[in-house]
């Protein structure tokens, strides 16, 4: 599955071609037309050699393919048909949001091309069909008439402006267009001189209908790529049905880890609770007659105490503390740097008690918690800092250590867990971990309201 987005700004916004458009000239006298008018011939005319080598080998491909298909042999063929088409296709998207500043998302089926299944699962994705039908019949017919047009436009402008300097070079003609047109005749002008102002006013108007023409054949090839190159809905529906999936998966995680959570509370802490109760008043009882086995129950009891706080404060890892519902996350996570086993170094640009959205704060503190947890036990980290920053579309967390390195999402340590507790609220995370160290986590989840006032 591949799906892309539409681009975003050095600020993170998103890029608004429609602004984009309406910001050109059409004036030829103005730097601006002449930067539109390069922009155009730059999406057009390497368009048309694109479009020519799409066509010489996806036809061979295609055709080969089909020919062969009977025996089988076939098969391998048209996936790679169809492979080669999707990267045609990227070129030429490639192009489009150089062209227009962003274009809709694209969606392409999850398959595996090892195997005959999932070749045949291949051949089903329509996009790449789409893919295909643009990179042989529709864009190679349209660039070829375009580049035609182009080509011509820019001959009669280049010619027009020249034909003074370059016309002692010709060799004489019986007649020209002026002359047939009685131009000469008419300016009681020589038929050359007159033949030469007729070109250099054809120059005049092609050069003022450039823009016109360019941006026209421009945004008619842009609009035949958007609607073959781009799949919108399907990739909505694909980000969609990804999403449902990942927030389906954190709330079976979490009533995993409620029903864990009470299993461990009955057959631990409770049991002990329960027997510290019956050690407390069996000393009771034996205070006034044995007062030295009244001290051994007590000692018992103490400990149970002790093996009781201990087994709490292992359950309370995978619940939210207190701290981050009451002051927010950054004394959470200020929290979490005192308690470290190894030095680490906090940056933040939130405030003591500012908040965020409560599944943001969540998700971020079990990130930072979970990375601290694994410096600790894993890293063999001498230190360690902790970056939070919080924007006004995002919240990103970054956790760095010394250590050996070699930490991945595949070896566990909860890191795993993370990624499917990040996709619940839109995140994501990386992972730099070479071997030897040292190692970043870098996370970030977006957020669609504004930090809010402390609570009080």
């Amino acid at each position: 599955m591949m799906v892309s987005s539409l681009p975003r700004g050095k600020d993170g916004s998103m890029i608004d071609s429609q602004a984009v458009k309406s910001r050109r000239s059409w004036l030829i006298f103005r730097g601006t037309t002449w930067r539109q008018i390069g922009s155009d011939l730059a999406y057009l005319l390497p368009g048309f050699l694109v479009s020519l080598a799409s066509f010489i080998i996806l036809v061979t491909l295609f055709a080969v393919g089909v020919s062969i298909f009977v025996i089988w042999v076939g098969l391998p063929v048209l996936v790679l048909c169809l492979a080669v088409a999707r990267g045609f296709a990227a070129a030429n998207r490639s192009a489009l949001v150089r062209w227009t500043g962003g274009i809709p998302p694209v969606h392409y089926k999850a398959a595996n091309r090892r195997t005959i299944r999932g070749m045949l699962h291949s051949l089903s994705d329509a996009q790449q069909w789409k893919d295909l039908l643009h990179g042989t019949l529709v864009s190679f017919v349209f660039r070829t008439v375009a580049f035609c047009v182009t080509i011509t436009w820019l001959g009669v402008i280049a010619g027009g402006f020249t034909k003074w300097f370059w016309r002692i070079y010709l060799p004489p003609e019986d007649s020209d267009l002026a002359t047939i047109l009685g131009l000469d005749t008419r300016l009681d002008m020589n038929p050359a001189d007159a033949q030469v102002l007729l070109e250099l006013v054809a120059a005049v108007v092609f050069v003022l209908t450039l823009p016109f023409i360019t941006h026209l054949l421009a945004s008619i090839d842009a609009g035949i790529a958007r609607s073959l190159l781009t799949n919108e809905n399907a990739a909505l529906r694909a980000r969609s049905a990804e999403l449902a999936g990942s927030r389906a998966q954190v709330v079976s995680q979490e009533v995993r880890m409620l029903r864990k959570i009470e299993r461990d509370l009955h057959d631990g802490p409770q049991q002990r609770l329960i027997r510290l109760q019956m050690d407390v008043e069996s000393a009771k009882r034996h205070m006034a007659r044995d007062p030295e086995a009244a001290q051994a129950l007590m000692d018992g009891a103490l400990e149970q105490s002790r093996e009781a706080l201990a087994e709490l404060r292992a359950l309370s890892r995978g619940i939210a503390p207190p701290i981050l519902a009451d002051r927010g996350l950054h004394a959470a996570v200020a929290s979490l740097a005192t308690r470290a086993t190894v030095p680490v170094r906090l940056t933040s640009n939130l405030d003591d008690g500012g908040r965020l959205e409560e599944s943001a704060e969540n998700a971020a503190f079990f990130v930072i918690s979970e990375a601290l947890a694994n410096v600790s036990k894993h890293a063999g980290a001498t230190s360690a800092s902790v970056v939070v920053e919080a924007t006004a579309g995002a919240l990103t967390m970054e956790v760095y250590d010394d250590g050996r390195g070699g930490a991945h999402v595949g070896k566990g340590h909860g890191l795993a867990g993370l990624v499917d507790r990040l996709a619940g609220v839109d995140g994501s995370m990386d992972i730099a971990s070479p071997e030897g160290g040292p190692t970043l986590l870098r996370a970030s989840i977006p957020l669609h309201a504004a930090a809010t006032q402390p609570l009080t």
